[in-house]
């Protein structure tokens, strides 16, 4: 969400860059919003002109780095027309996006879902959004025959996100690094083609 007139004021960008910066060695509850404000170079009465409260700043930063991750998403899968390729692209760019901006991982997985504001906020419009888009392509893939009849589309829906979370959880909280392309390969592997010998 952009502010009103969709514009985006020096002042708020600032605020927002501030935050993410913030977040990059601290927790976000340890972060105070005088510190934040200094560290934009604002005053801190600059921050509830832009956002209702520090909650409120953090969805909007999380939002800010779904809309690039969406677009992303987007532009990859116009190129693929197989329901299988279409969500290998899914599970690679959320790996890819996740170890390129471990701010937007910590956010998502560690710091938002305990609070039930999130679950009303612009940013999780954007994850609802993206489970959408990932149950419309599993959808079409079993009328289409490229996905075995009967499979549940919600279960398999839930096995990738699941995954693809699992997979990032220890590297953003351990600072690990993350081979997203043979991550991405593996978790596709296991889910498409099983396990059974």
């Amino acid at each position: 969400m952009r502010h009103k007139g969709n514009t985006n004021p020096p002042g708020r960008v600032k605020i927002m860059k501030a935050l993410s910066g913030l977040m990059k060695t601290k927790e976000f509850n340890a972060i105070t919003t005088a510190e934040i404000s200094e560290t934009a170079g604002v005053t801190e009465g600059l921050i509830y002109k832009y956002f209702k409260d520090k909650k409120d700043l953090l969805y909007q930063v999380l939002n800010e780095h779904f809309v690039f991750f969406q677009e992303k998403i987007v532009t990859r899968l116009s190129e693929k027309e197989n329901c299988l390729d279409r969500l290998q692209v899914m599970i690679l760019t959320s790996l890819e996006c996740y170890a390129a901006n471990r701010v937007l991982a910590k956010i998502l997985l560690l710091e938002v879902r305990n609070s039930p504001a999130y679950f009303e906020s612009c940013a999780y419009d954007m994850v609802r959004e993206y489970a959408r888009v990932l149950l419309e392509i599993i959808e079409r893939g079993i009328e289409q025959g490229q996905l075995k009849p009967g499979t549940d589309a919600h279960v398999l829906r839930r096995l990738i996100m699941g995954a693809i979370e699992h997979a990032c959880l220890g590297e953003v909280i351990f600072g690990r690094e993350v081979d997203v392309k043979q991550v991405s390969r593996e978790i596709a592997n296991i889910i498409f083609n099983g396990v059974k010998a």
